[in-house]
Formats: structure tokens, sequence, C-alpha cells
């Protein structure tokens, strides 16, 4: 018979190969001692951790109720998920076969790359680990309703002119998911830093016009694309009240977080305020005292994408 041990505490999922960042989070910013950390792979339990529920930006899902569950076969360790509920999405380290042996005998989930536009499902799903041949460390309560909280998209290798539209789309699908919000077509948005254009291109794909400031040029089909008007300049220098009126604000310019979160109060400070996504991106060691800004700014979620690196990104439902 399968036996499930209630454990305490919490258990942290890091972004792939942020696990030394979510480390430094968890002692930095919660309290935690290295010493007092079980790793499985990437993912950390925490047996103290706060009574009270946490989510590192470094980590894609937290395991709320944490239980291991011992067991003789495949089988029946499947069958006690199952008994359990019914949405399980697996994080595994080690033993891959078996792991997979497993995940087959339960009720199917896609675990595939997406389609873009997405829309987060609204469903609860656990997140289970093999330890061993014979133990799973797992959690009917995750922190997202994403498979281990992360989120990759069918990608198009032909026509994007940079990688950075993979980003906008995650965070894209996150406001949506977090505001109701999503880009129409018709409506009219501002990128500052738009350099390739990434950005831009996710967006006019979308219908939406395109106002983008940079220094340097769009790739050529967007600077001749008669949704985008380019402006060659540095954006943090443009007022935002000399800015004809956007639905939506962009930012993924590479500068200091502190410079960053000065011109997101210059928006701010408008009587009426666009949606807006922007990168923070660190520069050196993670700035904890800007990000609680951005955190503290009303209206806003500060969160760490999929396909972020050294950097978290900004979302804020404006009020227009």
């Amino acid at each position: 018979m399968p036996l499930i041990n209630r454990l305490q505490g919490s258990a942290f999922l890091a972004f792939e190969e942020k696990q030394d960042w979510l480390v430094d989070e968890l002692c930095t910013c919660f309290g935690a001692d290295r010493a007092d950390l079980t790793f499985f792979g990437d993912l950390i339990y925490w047996e103290n951790a706060p009574a009270q529920e946490i989510k590192p930006f470094w980590c894609s899902t937290v395991y709320f109720e944490p239980f291991t569950l011992s067991f003789e076969s495949v089988s029946e360790a499947a069958s006690a998920l199952k008994q359990i509920q019914r949405n399980w999405a697996p994080y595994q380290f080690t033993l891959f076969r078996r792991a997979s042996l497993i995940q087959d005998k339960l009720p199917y989930i896609n675990l595939k790359p997406r389609n873009f536009p997405y829309s987060v499902p609204q469903t609860q799903i656990g997140a289970w680990t093999l330890t061993d041949e014979h133990t799973i460390f797992a959690s009917a309560r995750t922190s997202s309703f994403l498979p281990c909280g992360k989120i990759e998209f069918v990608e198009d290798h032909e026509n994007p002119p940079s990688r950075a539209y993979l980003k906008i789309q995650e965070a894209l699908v996150h406001f949506q998911a977090y505001f109701g919000d999503f880009p129409k077509e018709g409506q009219h948005c501002f990128e500052a830093g738009a350099c390739p254009g990434g950005w831009t291109y996710v967006l006019v794909q979308l219908g939406c016009s395109v106002f983008a400031v940079d220094r340097s040029p769009l790739a050529d089909s967007l600077m001749q694309n008669p949704k985008v008007k380019f402006l060659a300049h540095d954006a943090f220098t443009l007022k935002c009240e000399d800015i004809e009126p956007v639905d939506w604000v962009f930012s993924d310019v590479i500068c200091y977080p502190e410079r960053l979160l000065d011109w997101v109060k210059t928006w701010l400070s408008r009587p009426k305020v666009p949606n807006m996504i922007c990168t923070i991106k660190m520069q050196g060691e993670t700035n904890w005292e800007t990000i609680k800004a951005f955190e503290s700014l009303p209206d806003s979620r500060v969160i760490h994408l999929n396909y972020n690196k050294h950097e978290l990104t900004w979302l804020h439902k404006g009020s227009m």
C-alpha cells in the first residue's frame, strides 16, 4: 500500500539555470538558512518556510502543501496520485524513464509548446517529482495553473527579427491572466527601445499600430510596415505628454532599474494611464529595493518570465 507523509513548509521550483538566484532570494528576502534547504535538482524544499505563503520571483511554482508518497510499483504511484486529484505535472531531475512511465498512467495534460495567443487555464494543477525509485515528492496545490509554472511557445524561426518576441508573448499572456486585458486590433502602442523589433513584430501581428523609438532602426520589414512609426531617439528623454495618447506602453530598454522606475512614474502621473509592460533588467546583483518599489506601485505585478534572463517584468493595469 502507498504511504503518504504530509510535510511542513514549502518547496520552490527554480526557473532553469536560476537556482543560485532563488537560493539568494530565499536567504536574503525571506530569512532562509542555506543549510536548512534540501535540493532535488532545481526543486528546493524548505521545511521552515514561513506559514504565510510566499512566491519568490526566481521560482516558477511553489509546492504549497508538500508530501512524500512511498510506493512499490509504477501503477501504484499513478493510482495514488489520481486518488488525490486529476491534474499533475512532472518536474524530474533523475530516473526519467520510470517517471515517464508514471506520467503516462496519469490523466493527460498538454505539456507541449503552445501557440500564441494563449489563455492560462484556471484549473488547479499539482506537481510531482521522483526522488528515488520508490518515493515521490509532490504537492496537489501549487502557485500556478501552468504545468510547473512555465509556458513555452511554438517558435517561429523565420519571421520575427529577434527571439525577444517570445518574451512579449509570454508577458501578454500573463497580463491577460492577471488583469483581463489584451492588445486589440486598432489599439495604439508606444515602445521604448524597440530595435530590432521583436516586440513590435508581435504587436503588429495583433493588429496594433506601434510608435517605436530607439537609437537604431528596426528590421527592414517593420520599417516599411504602415502600422509602424519609427523615431531615432533616446526614448527615455521624450516627454510622455508629447507623445500622442496610446493604449499600451512597452519597454525592453537596457538601463538601470532606478532609471526605469523614474521613467515609469512619469507615465503614472498622467490623468489617464495606459497599460504598461516593462522589463526590469538587473545590472549586476539583484536590486531588491527598486524591485520592491515597482511591486508597491498600484495595480501592478512583478514577475519572472520563463523567457526572461537576469531580469524581471513589471505589469501595470492602466486607467484608460
